[in-house]
C-alpha cells in the first residue's frame, strides 16, 4: 500500500486522539505503553540497528541477520520508518509502521505492521518479514532493480543515427539451467571458450544468487563467431541471449571520441547510487559525459525474491527515455577518413572541417592509438604546418609573400644550429621570395625573421587563425600551447618553425587551415549546444592577410612540398607541410604533418613517427580528399 506521509502522521494524530494505544480499556494503569517499544523499533529499522530493540525470545537471535538479509540490496538507499500508531488490546498490540525509502529515481512508501506482547513489564516485538513489507515470506528478500530508460541516440549530421541500439549476443551462465551443475566448472569452461580472463568470471558467478545470469561477454550479432555458438550448447548453464546495445557502426567508428556503453561497475555504483546492478551506462567518451543526458531518467522496480521460484514485483515506476545528443560529425566522411588511416603503422589522426560553419566533420584516431583520441586532444610539436601562423606574423610585421629572405643550409642563434629538412631542394637556397621559403618550407628563412617580431606576435597571429586560446566545446579539445617563449633566442627561433614550446592537436591544426580558407576566424564545434564564438580581442583577418596567405599556401601545391595535391580534382587545393623533429640522439624522429583546404573542406593529417609531410602525410590527405570528392 502507498500512502504518502503526511496522510501517514495525520492518522497517527487520529489513532492518538481516539486513544487507541488504550485498545479495550481494561489495562492497568500502569502498564508500560507499547508506543515506547514500536518507536524503538523504527528507531532501530531506520538505523538498521536493532541492538536496542527488544525482541520474543523466538526471534531475538535472527532478527538482525533477517533485516540485513532481507534489506541488503536496499543497503545504500536512505530509509526512514516512523510509527503511524499503535493499537493495543490487553498484552498483545500491533504498531504500524510507516517506511519510506529513497530510491534515488523514486520515494517508496507504504505501511507495515509489527506484533508487540506484553511480557512482564516489558513489551516484545515478534520479528517477521512482514515487519520489513506486509506481503514478506519466510525466505523472500527485497530486490531492486532499474527500469532502464530507451537510451538517447547519439546522432550526425543530417540526423544520421552513429550511435543507436543494435542487435547483440550476450554470452554467459544461467544459474537456473544448472541442473544440478558446477556453477564454477561452468564458469570456467565458458571463460575459456569466449577468451575472458577465468578467475574474476568464476568469482563472479559464485558470488551471485541462484536465480542470476551472469553475462561474460557481448558480441555483435553478426559478429559471434559459429565456434563459440556451438560450444556454448556443450557448457551446462551457459547460454546466449539475444538484446541490444547502444553500438555505432562498427567496433571502430569514432571509439576513442564516442566511448562505449557497459554494464555499471561497483565502483560507479558507489560514486553514483542512483545506478544498480545490472544496470548500463556510458562508461568513456562522449556516452560517459553525457550519460545523464542520454540515459534519461530511469525507473525502479522492487520485487520479493524468492530462494526458489520467480520474484514478485512490490513497487515500480516507469523510466522516461534518454535525449539524443547530436553531433557534426559526418558518418560517411568519419568512414573515409578511418580508412585512409587503416594502413598507417604508427599512431595516427585526421580531422576534417567545414570552414563556413566550423563543424568537425570527421575526427578519426588511427588503430595504433591504442584507443587514445589524438584527433582532438592530441599535443605534439607541429613543425613547419605551424609557419601559416608564423606567415601571419610577418604579414602583419611588414613583410609581403615577394620580401626577399635569405634561405642559408643553416643558421645559428645563440649557439643552437638550425637547419633545413633532409631533403631540402637545392634550388631554392639562397635569397628568395618568402612565398618560396613558404612553398618549400626553408627553417632557416622564417628563423632569419625573427627579430622582426616581439611579444605576442607570434602568440597573436595564432588567435587569429584558432590556436592557442582554449574553448569549452563540451568534448575534450586541446587548442595549442603558443605562448611566448620565455627561454631566449633559441626558444623564440624554434617556435617560428612549429617547435620549441609550440604544442597542437590535430582539431586545431586543421582549425588554423581551415580560418585561412575562409577568410576569417574558425571556432570549430562538434557537440551542438556548444557552439563557442571567437574570443573578445581576436584580431581579424584583414583581405590582405587572407590573400596573401592563400597564395603562398596555393604554391605549396603548385611550386613546393605539396605537389602531391596538384591534381585532386575539383576547387584548387591549399596546404602545408610539416615536420617536427623529437627525442635525442639515436631516438631522434619526426612527426609527419600536413594541413589542406579544398572548397569548404579543410584537413590535418598527423602522423607520430612519419619520413616527412610530404612523403608520409600528403598520401594519406590525398587519398581522402579523392574519396571526399567521389562522395
Amino acid at each position: 500500500m502507498l500512502r504518502p506521509r503526511a496522510a501517514a502522521l495525520a492518522l497517527a494524530l487520529v489513532l492518538v486522539a481516539a486513544g487507541c494505544s488504550g485498545g479495550s480499556g481494561d489495562e492497568k494503569s500502569d502498564q508500560p505503553d507499547p508506543q515506547q517499544a514500536a518507536t524503538a523499533l523504527a528507531s532501530g529499522l531506520t538505523a538498521k540497528d536493532l541492538s536496542k530493540v527488544t525482541f520474543t525470545p523466538d526471534t531475538a537471535t535472527t532478527a538482525q541477520a533477517s533485516y540485513d538479509r532481507i534489506t541488503q540490496e536496499l543497503g545504500s538507499a536512505t530509509l526512514r520508518v516512523d510509527t503511524a500508531g499503535v493499537r493495543q488490546t490487553g498484552t498483545s498490540a500491533v504498531a504500524t509502521l510507516h517506511w519510506s525509502w529513497d530510491l534515488s529515481a523514486a520515494t517508496w512508501e507504504y505501511d507495515a505492521k509489527a506484533d508487540l506482547k506484553l511480557v512482564g513489564d516489558a513489551w516484545q516485538v515478534a520479528w517477521a518479514p512482514s515487519v520489513v513489507e506486509p506481503s514478506l515470506k519466510e525466505g523472500e528478500n527485497l530486490g531492486v532493480s532499474s527500469v532502464l530508460a530507451d537510451r538517447g541516440d547519439i546522432l550526425g549530421a543530417g540526423g544520421q543515427q552513429l550511435v543507436t541500439e543494435r542487435e547483440v549476443s550476450r554470452l554467459g551462465i544461467d544459474k537456473t539451467q544448472l541442473d544440478g551443475g558446477d556453477p564454477a566448472q561452468s564458469a570456467r569452461a565458458l571463460a575459456r571458450l569466449v577468451g575472458i580472463d577465468v578467475a574474476p568470471y568464476v568469482k563472479a558467478v559464485k558470488a551471485v544468487g541462484a536465480q542470476a545470469f551472469v553475462e561474460a561477454i557481448v558480441f555483435r550479432r553478426e559478429e559471434l563467431p559459429a565456434a563459440v555458438s556451438s560450444g556454448v550448447t556443450a557448457i551446462p548453464g551457459a547460454r546466449i541471449i539475444a538484446g541490444t546495445l547502444p553500438l555505432a557502426p562498427t567496433r571502430d567508428f569514432a571509439a576513442p571520441l564516442l566511448g562505449r556503453v557497459g554494464a555499471v561497475t561497483a565502483e560507479i555504483i558507489k560514486e553514483h547510487p542512483e545506478y544498480h546492478p545490472g544496470d548500463t551506462a556510458g562508461l568513456s567518451g562522449l556516452e560517459a559525459r553525457y550519460d545523464d543526458q542520454l540515459r534519461g531518467t530511469p525507473g525502479v522496480l522492487v520485487q520479493a525474491v524468492p530462494e526458489k521460484g520467480n520474484p514478485r514485483e512490490l513497487f515500480r515506476t516507469e523510466a522516461t527515455p534518454g535525449d539524443p545528443l547530436v553531433l557534426s560529425l559526418d558518418a560517411g566522411l568519419q568512414t573515409k577518413a578511418e580508412q585512409a588511416l587503416a594502413g598507417v603503422g604508427p599512431a595516427s589522426a585526421l580531422v576534417a572541417i567545414r570552414p563556413s560553419t566550423g563543424e568537425i566533420l570527421a575526427a578519426a584516431n588511427g588503430p595504433a592509438n591504442g584507443g587514445q583520441n589524438l584527433a582532438t586532444f592530441g599535443q605534439f610539436a607541429p613543425g613547419s604546418t605551424f609557419k601559416t601562423v608564423s606567415s601571419l606574423a610577418l604579414l602583419r610585421a611588414g613583410l609581403t609573400p615577394d620580401t626577399v629572405v635569405p634561405c642559408t643550409p643553416t643558421i645559428t642563434v645563440d649557439g643552437k644550429v638550425f637547419k633545413n629538412y633532409s631533403d631540402y631542394p637545392s634550388s631554392a637556397l639562397g635569397d628568395i621570395p618568402l612565398k618560396t621559403a613558404v612553398a618549400n618550407s626553408c627553417n632557416t628563412a622564417f628563423i632569419s625573421q625573427a627579430s622582426k617580431l616581439s611579444g605576442t606576435n607570434l602568440f597573436d597571429a595564432g588567435v587569429s587563425l584558432g590556436i592557442g586560446l582554449d574553448h569549452d566545446l563540451g568534448f575534450p579539445a586541446f587548442f595549442g600551447k603558443t605562448d611566448p617563449d620565455t627561454s631566449g633566442e633559441t626558444g623564440a627561433a624554434a617556435q617560428l618553425i612549429g617547435q620549441g614550446t609550440i604544442l597542437a592537436s590535430p582539431m586545431v591544426m586543421a582549425t588554423v587551415i581551415a580560418s585561412v580558407q575562409k577568410g576569417s576566424l574558425v571556432v570549430p564545434w562538434l557537440v551542438q549546444g556548444h557552439q563557442d564564438t571567437p574570443p573578445d580581442g581576436a584580431a581579424p583577418l584583414a583581405p590582405a592577410e587572407v590573400s596573401a596567405l592563400r597564395s603562398m599556401l596555393r604554391g605549396v601545391v603548385t611550386d613546393g612540398s605539396g605537389r602531391g595535391l596538384a591534381d585532386v580534382p575539383g576547387p584548387p587545393v591549399i596546404a602545408k607541410t610539416g615536420t617536427a623533429e623529437f627525442g635525442t640522439g639515436d631516438d631522434l624522429k619526426t612527426h609527419a604533418w600536413m594541413i589542406a583546404a579544398q572548397g569548404d573542406l579543410a584537413v590535418c593529417v598527423f602522423v607520430d613517427v612519419g619520413a616527412s609531410g610530404s612523403g608520409t602525410a600528403c598520401p594519406i590527405i590525398e587519398a581522402f580528399l579523392r574519396a571526399a570528392r567521389a562522395g
